[in-house]
């Protein structure tokens, strides 16, 4: 399989206002879209940071607090985003159909998309070989077929963690789209060895309560008002300049799903939804979609 070893070359350089503009459904500037991670751990693999001490072995805490999430959690959540009519994006590991497919249900009935997101959460696309990443891509989109009658779109790793062979076998098994990179707020064509694959902007380290609150240290309500003034901030821009552009705000079912949590979210929630007529409150896979259709060039390939 062909690499990109020698050099980065896997997207061009473009500085937003060069760019040419275009606008999202029913005229708006701000694509709005919430990823739900919706994840299932193995008992005695680290799930990662059990949030009061370094974890050892069999990591119970870890294991708890996580499932915590799906069983009590993602219900607020669930609540929450059908009261605010705002669609999601659940990004659901398959071994969640194994394990607690119930959960599923109230997002499959709302419509909201469902995006790959690995096997399971214990395991990560770069400890994997070219064979065991296909066969595990494969498993996942044919199990996404099985339960939801068609395959995801779009992928975003465990971890997000990818291989050096990930972008080319994302598209050798039919996504149309990633969240893995991070580099713009305006979908950007990526270059595989197969073709183009579109990277949908992700808040993979920036507005994501995970990295937010565990790594950085960031209180409740400081995530909260991260998430305001960005929404403010790229709604002003976006406005102001014309450029369309992509809001995007990452939340895991074991963590805002909390009862002091759940009560900021609202907080988000309310706050953007008032300015519904302003903006599109979409999917990435909407968004995807949108982009592919704009005329040639518009987004220009890599």
């Amino acid at each position: 399989m062909e690499r990109f070893d020698n050099k980065f070359d896997r997207y061009r350089f473009s500085a937003l206002p060069s760019r040419p503009k275009y606008a999202w459904p029913n005229g708006a500037r701000l694509a709005v879209y919430f990823a739900l991670n919706v994840e299932a751990f193995e008992f005695g693999r680290n799930p990662g940071n059990d949030f009061t001490s370094m974890p050892a072995a069999p990591f119970h805490r870890g294991y708890a607090y996580r499932d915590y999430g799906n069983r009590v959690g993602i219900w607020r959540i669930a609540e929450l985003f059908q009261r605010y009519q705002v669609p999601l994006s659940i990004l659901v590991n398959a071994s969640v159909y194994d394990v607690c497919p119930e959960i599923l249900v109230p997002f499959r009935e709302r419509g909201d998309e469902f995006v790959g997101h690995g096997r399971t959460n214990s395991e990560r696309q770069i400890d994997m070989d070219l064979d065991t990443e296909r066969r595990m891509l494969g498993q996942v989109r044919n199990r996404f077929i099985q339960e939801e009658g068609q395959p995801p779109k779009g992928w975003l790793g465990p971890f997000i963690s990818q291989s050096p062979n990930t972008p080319e076998l994302l598209h050798e098994a039919g996504f149309t789209y990633m969240l893995d990179w991070f580099f713009d707020e305006q979908p950007q064509w990526f270059r595989t060895a197969r073709g183009p694959i579109l990277a949908v902007p992700y808040p993979s380290m920036e507005l994501n309560d995970l990295p937010a609150f565990i790594n950085r240290g960031a209180s409740d309500v400081e995530f909260t008002q991260m998430v305001r003034d960005s929404f403010d901030q790229q709604l002003d821009d976006s406005e102001r300049h014309g450029w369309p552009l992509v809001c995007g705000i990452s939340i895991h079912t074991f963590l805002m799903g909390h009862p002091h949590r759940a009560r900021q979210l609202a907080r988000m929630l309310e706050h953007m939804a008032a300015q519904r007529s302003r903006v599109w409150f979409a999917t990435p896979g909407q968004i995807a979609d949108h982009v592919a259709a704009l005329p040639a060039g518009t987004v220009a390939l890599p």
